[in-house]
């Protein structure tokens, strides 16, 4: 390889953004929203935090924003969206403690519910999603992706009341609609059918209406499939298709139970 070829090879894949940078500005936003270590009861120090974390992404969208007069519109459109962002997550927290039963609190929801992180961060996301910031939406998406095992992307659009039980191995893919009051449990994804790049902008992953709960391991693909309000989706159901509104889609297997002596002994070891 000839070092001209290099140097072009470098450029073509070098990223500025430092991702360690965004993870924990990230961490850092959440735990200023929620107070999760009770740093914030003292105002000033709550303001001059909130002044900190506006500086911090500046600098961040610095990296991917060539104007820096945008850098600065952006930051103060993200803070100014904090408030409903904080209503709608709270409502979001809210649904879980209220839907678990192994929920005993806010807190500990807040603390040590993947799944509740895992929609946080899409919400923080999916706001410099819409503004077209490149590449950071993404950072965001995979470092939650790396920390629990749910994909969400950050183009997805997903209503209030969001429920993720478990959580680990969902996939929701970016052109995915949820609905208010959804319920989404371990496994489950939502995806696209085969789909040429050409189509790319087209819808390519379902939509999910309001009152739905999806029980673990099932397939929703394709994006003309439309899962009706109030549906209960069973547990690893394979639909391509939509099902009307009220409708209870379950997968029914057969299972039977023998004693062991019943088998020649070979088959019971047979994996």
């Amino acid at each position: 390889m000839s070092y001209s070829i290099y140097l072009k090879n470098q450029e073509r894949v070098r990223n500025p953004i430092n991702k360690k940078n965004v993870e924990d500005w990230v961490d850092e936003l959440i735990n200023w929203l929620f107070d999760i270590n009770q740093e914030y009861n003292n105002y000033r120090f709550f303001q001059n935090k909130e002044k900190l974390l506006q500086i911090k992404l500046q600098n961040i969208l610095a990296k991917t924003v060539e104007d820096t007069n945008q850098t600065v519109v952006y930051t103060n459109y993200f803070f100014e969206q904090l408030e409903q962002l904080h209503y709608v997550l709270d409502n979001d927290l809210e649904t879980i403690v209220n839907f678990d039963p192994a929920a005993k609190s806010k807190e500990e929801v807040l603390i040590a519910y993947p799944g509740f992180f895992a929609i946080t961060a899409y919400r923080i996301a999916n706001v410099f999603w819409k503004l077209n910031v490149p590449v950071i939406p993404r950072v965001i998406s995979e470092y939650v992706h790396g920390k629990t095992g749910i994909d969400i992307h950050p183009g997805a659009e997903i209503g209030e009341n969001f429920f993720i039980d478990h959580g680990t191995g969902i996939v929701i893919g970016e052109t995915t609609r949820i609905g208010k009051n959804v319920k989404i449990y371990q496994g489950v994804t939502l995806g696209a059918l085969s789909v040429s790049k050409e189509a790319a902008t087209a819808q390519r992953h379902p939509t999910i209406e309001d009152n739905v709960t999806i029980y673990a391991n099932a397939t929703i693909l394709g994006g003309k499939t439309t899962i009706g309000k109030n549906s209960i989706i069973g547990g690893n159901v394979w639909l391509t298709h939509s099902v009307p509104q009220d409708s209870l889609v379950y997968h029914k297997s057969e299972i039977e139970i023998k004693k062991k002596s019943e088998f020649p002994e070979p088959l019971n070891y047979v994996i």
